[in-house]
């Protein structure tokens, strides 16, 4: 069971999923040519081969709703990439509305800006900080198996469930760390205000 368990973690965390910022084309791009670069580069964040990660109709909807800066002469810069993948990652478990507040400073600081900020500088530092993440992930995955092993057990051998029991308290456990997280998640972004110098 726990060898099932494993080989799951293994196959999703060996999966590269952030994209360098160095692999950003520093040219501008048509809409066709963002679509696909999205995909060839987060294919393996797909759950099902025929998921679509971002459509036309997705960027369009994150540039009416102040996510993303209009195109230039419907071309997309590299910080229009940068500002993409980072949507891509919160959509998945925050509202548009909170990445739109989470964002907004990002847009207005970094994104073309003259101000010597480089949205390419602040990418890189967060994406070093997840690769930092990725390790300390898989230590706790580590963890909670191990812990999942050593206290779910058959009484006296006689729990023909003992493998569905486990995976539900593994289940149960990720869902628990997950719920808190997005909690704190969100706790913050009400209080973004508190972060962000005085205006």
């Amino acid at each position: 069971m726990n060898d099932k368990i494993q080989k799951s973690i293994d196959k999703i965390t060996k999966k590269t999923s952030v994209i360098n910022e160095n692999e950003i084309p520093n040219i501008a791009l048509y809409m066709d040519q963002v679509t696909t670069f999205i995909d060839e580069n987060l294919s393996s964040t797909k759950r099902y081969e025929d998921d679509k990660l971002l459509t036309k109709t997705m960027i369009n909807n994150y540039t009416k709703a102040g996510l993303l800066p209009p195109p230039e002469k419907k071309k997309y810069s590299k910080d229009h990439i940068l500002m993409l993948v980072l949507i891509y990652y919160f959509k998945s478990f925050i509202s548009i509305s909170d990445a739109k507040t989470l964002l907004d400073p990002l847009k207005e600081n970094y994104v073309g800006s003259d101000n010597g900020l480089s949205l390419s500088d602040f990418y890189k530092d967060v994406s070093t900080e997840e690769v930092f993440c990725h390790e300390e992930l898989i230590n706790d995955l580590e963890q909670k198996l191990e812990h999942v092993k050593k206290n779910i057990k058959a009484t006296d051998g006689k729990d023909e469930n003992i493998e569905y029991k486990q995976l539900f308290t593994f289940i149960s456990m990720l869902s628990y760390d997950i719920f808190t997280k997005k909690r704190i998640i969100e706790d913050l972004i009400d209080n973004i205000d508190d972060f962000l110098p005085e205006k």
